[in-house]
């Protein structure tokens, strides 16, 4: 496979940023295989976000020949109070991921999959977090809260402050020349790339991809704020686990899914934030040339679109309707997800970890 195929891999949708593409190319041209990982809080039931868009990248990156590492980051989840730190939970969540992206169909044979207990059971690594740490400030490590989904006051306990240097240490102790995480991880990355040739590492490249939308209507949204303001509006309001009423997750009934999606927030006209056409755009398209939205004859009968650009187009100008767009948004994901259903259902492991994840605090 040539270098512009391999790259036209990685960086295809839901990649949104490339630190930097020249970089990716002088990897690529110089290392055959090189290490790719991403790390996930294994914190709840995988969701479209973690499902799909995770699993697209790791997709892409195996078929451009990258070796992945996937990272189940036990103990970040600990730092971060996920389960009330109960490590057994947190563990069979760990499985339970690992479970939906063979759900969906995405090559785990081909991921090698990490364990902290293991690890982290090396001085080296912790070694690593040390020099990390020294390089920075404790005003940089605040500003990094945003990586465990906290503003930059959120440290409240020592422990908090261990979470950016071991998140950046895990890079160079896998040895991962690039990181495929989400947009709301950037600024973890980027300390990583400053301080990488400092501690004698390198510079990693970073493969951000798109951080999906939840279902419902951001808090305080003002399409006036500004681009930060909005950045963070947005960052809050992604897909989550903690709030089931925003989510779709994989293995939810036909008629959850119906149900959540026509609940959706979808203004008319507005696609500055819409999480309806989120979907459109990061899933929709991603697996299918195009979208055949069914109408009556009463107002203009289907009408197929080539592209989401078509689709964004036609809602911008009110020619295309949210519910008309929400039916068809809908009866996608329930076809999509059926293989997850299906699996679900068979699966005893599978099944027994959405049960314990579901009665879990």
């Amino acid at each position: 496979m040539d270098i512009d195929t391999r790259i036209e891999l990685i960086t295809r949708r839901p990649t949104e940023e490339v630190l930097t593409e020249r970089e990716l190319r002088e990897l690529l041209e110089t290392n055959d295989r090189p290490v790719a990982y991403d790390g996930w809080e294994p914190s709840g039931l995988v969701h479209l976000g973690t499902g799909l868009i995770c699993g697209y990248k790791i997709e892409d990156l195996v078929n451009a020949g990258v070796r992945f590492k996937a990272l189940l980051a036990t103990w970040h989840a600990f730092i971060n109070d996920k389960f009330r730190g109960d490590l057994v939970a947190i563990r069979k969540s760990a499985e339970h991921f690992v479970k939906s992206w063979e759900a969906l169909g995405f090559p785990v044979d081909k991921v090698e999959f990490i364990w902290p207990d293991k690890v982290y059971d090396d001085i080296h690594y912790w070694e690593k977090v040390v020099r990390v740490s020294k390089e920075m400030t404790i005003a940089r490590g605040r500003r990094t809260m945003e990586i465990m989904g906290r503003d930059e006051m959120g440290a409240k306990r020592v422990s908090d402050l261990f979470y950016t240097p071991m998140q950046v240490a895990d890079i160079f102790h896998l040895e991962a020349h690039i990181c495929q995480l989400g947009m709301d991880q950037r600024k973890a990355n980027v300390v990583a790339r400053e301080i990488g040739p400092k501690l004698g590492f390198y510079k990693p490249v970073c493969v951000h991809h798109h951080i999906l939308q939840g279902l419902s209507a951001p808090a305080g949204w003002d399409t006036s704020a500004g681009e930060d303001r909005k950045t963070r509006m947005i960052y809050g309001a992604k897909m989550s686990k903690s709030r089931p009423e925003s989510a779709i997750f994989i293995f939810d009934s036909p008629e959850e899914i119906n149900e959540k999606i026509r609940k959706a927030f979808a203004p008319p006209k507005e696609i500055e934030y819409n999480p309806v056409l989120d979907i459109v755009k990061y899933i929709v398209f991603r697996e299918r040339d195009q979208l055949v939205v069914s109408r009556s004859s009463k107002f203009g009968g289907d009408v197929t679109y080539g592209s989401y650009e078509e689709v964004e187009r036609a809602y911008s100008a009110g020619q295309l309707h949210p519910a008309d767009l929400k039916v068809a948004v809908a009866d996608f994901l329930i076809e999509r997800l059926r293989p997850a259903r299906e699996y679900f259902s068979r699966n005893k492991e599978a099944r027994e970890t959405v049960k314990f994840l579901r009665n879990s605090p």
